[in-house]
């Protein structure tokens, strides 16, 4: 007998193969064509194809012919491989093998323990190396060699899997546990902290994306025998304190970070252009007399304007916030704001899309301070016929910054007589007025839906809703939204006049000129609306025919939107250095992201305020809600709820079976979900 390998195996040969993931050994009885017959240990015979063989085989036995010699044979030769195997350290094995070889034959592995080894001794280390998987693959008649790198990454993979077994064992019951867990309990521990972290990351993972392919599996059993809810992850995760109650999903799925610790990062790049707009020359006196009205809790005021009369008409000045003029494009924070694409405000906060200190302080144009500004300067007839207009960098310094009530206030003691502040705002309300009697002239159509103001109290514990009335300030709206639409017109014209691209909000389509004018009540709304067609976003300078423009590039909110963001760059680029830093082509290859995270953002800006007007409905099931029915939808009917500035419908035998249009109704609701966006009519009473 030889105790070597065997290159051609035949009758009397030592073989192994696999069988169910293990090596199998065997005594070769004959040889038929490449196809074997083989004696295993447990005293079966197997055909077994000589290609399936492990490189192992040998050694050779010739004289051994009787059945009880072969398994006998076999027997000790198992066993020797048994003991061998046992004493073969494959880790330590595979750090000799490191920097020498990317693969080697099992016979070279075992010449690392003994000079001339054995076959029973290549066997039992072949085996160990079959066992080492996170190490060694076999590529017959070679065993790969694994780099660390890749080692490293399989043992991950390895102790993942590991812990996502316990985690199926254990973990089935614990989401059961919770899923049931009663308000006011403290939910349990797992018990083990790996497993514990594995269901962390699979419960966000699925509150990003319901349908994530990564955690499928595992959450398909961890879920077994709980009802089949869209939210369940997040509902269990709720009551697990991973995530507070009224945790909002919708900034989850759109990958957008709420707060400012995002921004973190980007502290060097918020302090260089801090110390930029520290550097500017003062205002001159011609841009140190603006004014700016937003909401009473505002900080990102990025648009002001002065009006004076002025040699044939009206001088109009309106100064948009220049953050390009620092602004890095291309840069890491350039990107992280480009993926935010837009600021987020919402009842329980503000997400800006610049880090704060940028949109709130160093580009904001607040009272008294000089900031980079890009100035519109008009000059306008008393009916709001724009005669001139141009578009300047400079520094500016805005006067006052004053809310929707005290510009509205300051409008009516204007019309009362009242000279100064009053005098200078009742003109601005009265040109406003003009430039939005010009565009109804042009066709647009003006919709005025007065939206609630939600507000919170203990959140997120206990938050109870409330909805308020934001104040009646028309002349003031319509100042600020007419002086805006006139800038940002402006701009695509001015813009295309001199071959500048921009970002350009169209809506090219032919619309009804009996939709022209001012929509305020539900019913008339709800029929506009339906008219309407979207609008987009694109490098084309086409007509807006809602807003009854030739065009309209949007401008005026660079610390809140990034199209603004990068038509300011554009104009800004243009003035300082005669050309813009895009060509049209730039513009559109950027569109489908900028689009898809604009979308994205939109999600949660239209969805989140109606979680909370949803759960206001819930908090007050009996009280009853003014309604106007709008639209016969078959067997239901569409009513607008002006009071939530909702749409809901109801069945028609709740409301009679006469649809007429405009008719007022006292709706009250039964089945209210906000986590479902569900709502329901329980009663109806018409007046």
């Amino acid at each position: 007998m030889s105790s070597h390998l065997v290159r051609h195996p035949g009758p009397g040969c030592i073989v192994e193969y696999m069988q169910g993931n293990q090596p199998v050994a065997g005594f070769v009885v004959e040889d038929k064509s490449g196809r074997l017959k083989v004696l295993t240990h447990t005293g079966r015979e197997a055909a077994v194809p000589a290609t399936r063989l492990l490189p192992w085989s040998g050694p050779l036995h010739e004289g051994v012919t009787t059945r009880s010699g072969m398994e006998e044979t076999l027997r000790r030769h198992v066993e020797e491989r048994a003991r061998l195997a046992a004493g073969v350290d494959a880790m330590a094995l595979w750090e000799m093998a490191q920097g020498e070889v990317d693969s080697a034959a099992p016979e070279w592995f075992a010449e690392l323990l003994s000079q001339a080894p054995p076959a029973d001794l290549v066997a039992a280390v072949g085996r160990a190396l079959l066992d080492l998987k996170t190490h060694f693959k076999l590529h017959p008649p070679l065993f790969h060699v694994y780099p660390a790198e890749e080692v490293a990454r399989r043992m991950d993979e390895a102790e993942r899997q590991r812990v996502v077994e316990r985690l199926v064992t254990a973990g089935r019951d614990f989401v059961k546990t919770l899923w049931n867990l009663p308000a006011d309990r403290r939910p349990p521990s797992l018990g083990d902290a790996a497993a514990e972290q594995r269901l962390k990351e699979i419960l966000l993972a699925r509150i990003r994306d319901p349908e994530d392919k990564e955690s499928e599996a595992v959450w398909r059993e961890l879920r077994k025998g709980l009802p089949e809810h869209p939210h369940l992850a997040l509902i269990v995760a709720v009551k697990w304190g991973l995530v507070p109650p009224h945790h909002n999903f919708h900034l989850d799925q759109a990958d957008y970070a709420w707060g400012d610790a995002w921004a973190g990062p980007f502290a060097a790049d918020a302090e260089r252009m801090a110390r930029a707009v520290a550097a500017l020359p003062e205002a001159a006196e011609a841009d140190a007399g603006f004014v700016s009205i937003d909401g009473p809790t505002t900080r990102d005021i990025d648009d002001a304007f002065a009006l004076r009369r002025a040699e044939g008409g009206l001088a109009l000045s309106i100064a948009i916030a220049c953050p390009a003029f620092a602004w890095e494009f291309g840069s890491e924070l350039d990107r992280a704001v480009r993926d935010r694409a837009t600021s987020i405000y919402l009842p329980e906060g503000a997400a800006h899309m610049l880090p704060e200190a940028l949109a709130t302080d160093v580009f904001s144009l607040r009272q008294g301070l000089t900031r980079p500004g890009l100035v519109l300067d008009f000059l306008l007839s008393e009916s709001g016929a724009v005669l001139e207009r141009d578009i300047r960098f400079a520094p500016v310094r805005v006067a006052r910054n004053i809310t929707y009530q005290a510009a509205e206030a300051a409008i009516a003691a204007g019309e009362a007589g009242e000279t100064g502040d009053g005098e200078r705002m009742a003109l601005a309300a009265r040109l406003a007025q003009a430039l939005q009697e010009r565009r109804i002239e042009r066709g647009a159509v003006l919709i005025q839906r007065p939206e609630p103001e939600v507000v919170l109290t203990g959140f997120p514990e206990r938050a109870v809703v409330e909805l308020q009335d934001k104040g009646d300030t028309p002349r003031a709206q319509v100042l600020v939204s007419e002086f805006m639409i006139l800038a940002n017109e402006a701009c695509a014209l001015w813009a295309r006049e001199r071959g500048v691209a921009l970002l350009h909000r169209t809506q090219d389509m032919a619309l009804p000129r009996e939709l022209a004018g001012v929509w305020d009540d539900p019913l008339g709304i709800a029929r506009v609306v339906k008219q309407m067609g979207p609008t987009q976003l694109e490098p084309t300078p086409r007509p807006h025919r809602a807003l009854g423009l030739e065009a309209y590039a949007p401008s005026t909110s660079p610390l809140r939107r990034y199209p603004d963001l990068i038509n300011a760059a554009q104009l800004f680029g243009f003035l300082r250095h005669g050309a813009a830093p895009w060509s049209a082509d730039d513009l559109s290859a950027m569109l489908p992201r900028l689009s898809a995270r604009l979308d994205a953002a939109a999600q949660v800006q239209r969805f989140r305020p109606r979680y909370w007007k949803l759960l206001f409905v819930k908090q007050n099931p009996e009280r009853f809600f003014e309604a106007v029915a709008v639209e016969d939808c078959g067997a239901l009917l569409s009513f607008s709820v002006p009071e939530l500035q909702i749409f809901v419908r109801a069945p028609k035998e709740l409301c009679g079976d006469k649809f007429i249009p405009g008719q007022r109704f006292a709706l009250r609701f039964g089945k209210t979900d906000p986590l479902m966006n569900e709502i329901r009519v329980a009663e109806a009473v018409a007046e």
